[in-house]
């Protein structure tokens, strides 16, 4: 009788950690997002990827790579891609889950600029990632 039930797999193991400080709304609106138009965890592996990049070694801001790029989010060897993800991301969610997002994403924009002073920009709310990392 119980032959036809479906089995969840406990060892379904997480790539990248889930987004700290949003709420379970959030969460789930960024689930769903990413089921629909991209991949499971693309969200929170380009979070988890933009916040490596704001707290770790100053020489990856300071310092950027110049070795050509081959615009493959996966590849990783264009930061300012996972950016870019997280920036379409911010206009297709919901507007609660929209704002909750975008504090944590200008937070690690703020401290980006704050520690890289080679990088130009007019303000951390306008399109200043591209071609500066």
């Amino acid at each position: 009788m119980r032959a036809g039930i479906p089995v969840r797999n406990g060892d379904r193991r997480r790539l990248y950690p889930a987004i700290d400080r949003i709420s379970g709304a959030c969460t789930a609106d960024i689930r769903r997002l990413d089921q629909s138009r991209y991949w499971p965890e693309a969200t929170s592996g380009a979070f988890w990827h933009w916040a490596a990049l704001a707290h770790g070694p100053l020489r990856w801001l300071v310092s950027p790579r110049t070795e050509i790029r081959c615009d493959i989010r996966e590849c990783g060897c264009d930061p300012s891609l996972y950016r870019d993800h997280l920036e379409e991301v911010l206009h297709a969610l919901p507007g609660k889950s929209a704002r909750e997002l975008r504090q944590l994403v200008w937070a690690l924009d703020s401290k980006i600029l704050a520690r890289a002073k080679v990088i130009r920009a007019d303000s951390s709310h306008t399109r200043w990632w591209p071609g500066q990392l």
